[in-house]
């Protein structure tokens, strides 16, 4: 394709074509090239002339415009006349993040159409959806982490240090790096 030319499998004769490839993607591919999980070469040859559309939690201004266009178009799909969209809903859209970006406003509106009576669009208990998304876990460091495993393993093995069936064996350490590792993260060793 780079070539503009390609061949029919089972087919000997060169095809000359004259295409674009348009690829889309949430993922920063630079990072993936950096991390060695994305074809550098591959990223090259597409990244020829990138576009960065931002998410609609970063253009906000765009939300009104785009639930009125797509109250409009939903409702001449499902046969229904929807002449405006309340203000206290224009107002109230921007507040929520939007992380289904927005695939999640034009499904949100599409749905409020088809329950729609009136030609006022009628936006019902969306705004309650963000609290029942789950919550972002607290994220342990790496030290809480580490002394976590040290006292289950410690636990495993009725606080046993060195020997074969010992933490230090079982966590591939050094006798003499657990425990300094232990007196690090403040563990006591119970005897």
């Amino acid at each position: 394709m780079q070539e503009g030319e390609f061949e029919r499998l089972g087919n000997p004769r060169t095809l000359k074509v004259n295409v674009r490839v348009i690829a889309a993607t949430n993922r920063d591919l630079e990072k993936s090239v950096r991390e060695g999980s994305f074809r550098s070469d591959l990223f090259y040859r597409l990244n020829v002339f990138p576009i960065r559309v931002p998410p609609l939690r970063e253009r906000k201004e765009d939300i009104a415009l785009l639930a009125s266009h797509f109250a409009k178009k939903f409702g001449a799909k499902h046969g229904k006349r929807i002449e405006s969209v309340p203000q206290s809903t224009i107002h109230a859209l921007p507040s929520y993040p939007w992380p289904g970006n927005i695939r999640e406003l034009e499904n949100m509106i599409e749905r409020a159409v088809i329950l729609t009576q009136g030609s006022q669009l009628e936006i019902a208990d969306w705004q309650a959806r963000p609290a029942s998304m789950p919550a972002v876990a607290k994220i342990a460091s790496l030290e809480e982490l580490e002394r976590e495993q040290i006292l289950q393993v410690l636990g495993l093995t009725s606080c046993r240090v060195s020997g074969e069936k010992g933490a230090a064996n079982l966590l591939g350490l050094k006798r003499t790096t657990l425990e300094a590792r232990m007196k690090k993260l403040g563990i006591a060793r119970k005897t």
